[in-house]
């Protein structure tokens, strides 16, 4: 996953990005709401860990102006405020999930994971393109120049976790989250799945699935 933490207490953050980082996520760092608005004009994150006080504001307000925009970027709230009122309000702002401090880091990892892939559960409506490579979320269809893919739906999720950001390193957890909703045992249940996607891609087409040696993979287009 790759994760932005909106956090202006340095211990607090540092630890969260450590603990992530080691975990093999991509993290990025905004100590308030502007650097944090910033990050997200300019990058694609997959989950966002969002602090309440903060030197500019309160991050509901982020949380506000994300939704109103029609960004459904999974959030977790991390914050002291503990009442029921504030946990409300947080939902409330559009708050996928909201953790009091203080808080065990597994936890927070597992329930941003566990929000990503609900979000990454939902059909995605419309057409991605990357080159002659198209993923069509409303039929559940993919195409290469123009003629469907017969693809059996694990590699139907592939294409549509690895399409929307060519050029993009995945993990293979990240991957193994999107594809069956939990990490597998062994790598070879991935590398089955990948095997059948490149095979149905061709070596002509221009459109690659590399192997990033000890990152993962990504998405090429020629």
């Amino acid at each position: 996953m790759r994760i932005l933490i909106v956090e202006d207490d340095r211990a607090i953050a540092e630890n969260l990005y450590e603990y992530l980082d080691a975990r093999g996520h991509q993290c990025d760092y905004a100590h308030t709401l502007a650097a944090a608005t910033l990050l997200l004009q300019g990058s694609s994150f997959d989950a966002a860990i969002l602090d309440r006080n903060l030197p500019d504001g309160d991050g509901i307000g982020l949380a506000r102006r994300l939704r109103a925009a029609g960004n459904a970027l999974p959030l977790l709230i991390l914050t002291a405020r503990d009442t029921l009122e504030d946990k409300l309000t947080g939902f409330a702002a559009g708050a996928d999930d909201y953790l009091v401090k203080p808080f065990a880091l597994q936890e927070v990892e597992v329930r941003l994971s566990a929000l990503v892939r609900r979000a990454g559960a939902q059909p995605q409506a419309g057409v991605c393109r990357q080159g002659p490579l198209e993923y069509d979320g409303s039929a559940q269809e993919v195409r290469l120049a123009g003629q469907p893919l017969r693809l059996p739906p694990k590699a139907l999720k592939l294409v549509a976790e690895l399409l929307p950001h060519p050029n993009r390193v995945f993990s293979r957890r990240e991957l193994e989250i999107a594809i069956w909703g939990h990490e597998q045992e062994s790598s070879d249940n991935l590398r089955s799945v990948l095997h059948t996607l490149r095979r149905a891609l061709g070596e002509e087409s221009g459109v690659q699935v590399v192997n990033v040696h000890g990152l993962g993979y990504k998405l090429v287009c020629a």
